[in-house]
């Protein structure tokens, strides 16, 4: 059995290849965004963590879509028996699709483990035709490996995380604002295609999106965003 990737979605763009595993429950430093899908009878629905501030928007597609749900676990569950790093980057490298030239490392889910954030850096390290990219608040793995991150591995802090203290003054961050005109007042650019996280610059801001918690702070920025800026979030 392999791992399954998918192409990029209209955020990303189809020259992206994503690879994703279960939010929540593959996010060891998750925190303001903490949610998963939990299935009861059969069926699925969203659970927020105690401190979530905003729902994870992976958690809601794996709520209401089940074939991305069960292709997520499945890489989870792979993953997971090989271990080590070394079969662990085996099963990365030989699902990396041959035309593919970036891939987003978790649209869904975050480095679970030190043997699973080596594995995607030793892949990185043996193929350099790839750019491999991701958003990461498993802060602790990162920083044990500070020194050995290749250029074609471009790693994001995602602010809002239980690591945040870890973070380095080196590392690059993304902020989740609730507005743009936050996001100005803090001196950030936006991304709203992931063009600024697959290059290496300056930290920048993620817009909110996705189903909020009705009656939440997240939910009422979200419909003030509607009017404001007219913005509804991205396609699927």
């Amino acid at each position: 059995m392999s791992l399954k990737l998918s192409k990029g979605n209209a955020k990303l763009g189809k020259d992206v290849y994503v690879f994703s595993l279960p939010a929540g429950y593959s996010c060891p430093g998750a925190r303001d965004c903490k949610s998963r899908a939990v299935v009861t009878n059969g069926k699925a629905k969203v659970v927020d963590g105690k401190h979530t501030r905003f729902r994870c928007f992976a958690a809601s597609q794996e709520a209401q879509y089940p074939a991305t749900r069960v292709a997520r676990w499945h890489n989870y569950e792979l993953l997971k028996a090989a271990k080590t790093e070394p079969k662990m980057a085996d099963l990365i490298l030989s699902a990396l699709p041959k035309k593919a030239a970036k891939i987003r490392i978790h649209a869904s889910g975050d480095f679970f483990s030190q043997a699973y954030f080596d594995a995607w850096l030793l892949a990185a390290k043996m193929r350099k035709d790839y750019t491999f990219y991701a958003y990461t608040k498993s802060i602790k793995y990162w920083v044990k490996r500070i020194d050995k991150i290749p250029q074609n591995f471009i790693l994001t802090a995602s602010h809002g995380g239980s690591q945040d203290q870890w973070i380095m003054p080196c590392m690059r961050t993304a902020t989740v604002v609730y507005s743009e005109q936050t996001a100005a007042d803090l001196g950030l650019e936006i991304d709203h295609d992931d063009s600024l996280a697959m290059n290496h610059g300056p930290d920048f801001a993620l817009l909110l999106h996705g189903t909020q918690p009705k009656g939440s702070d997240a939910s009422k920025a979200k419909e003030k965003l509607k009017v404001v800026s007219n913005w509804t979030g991205y396609k699927r």
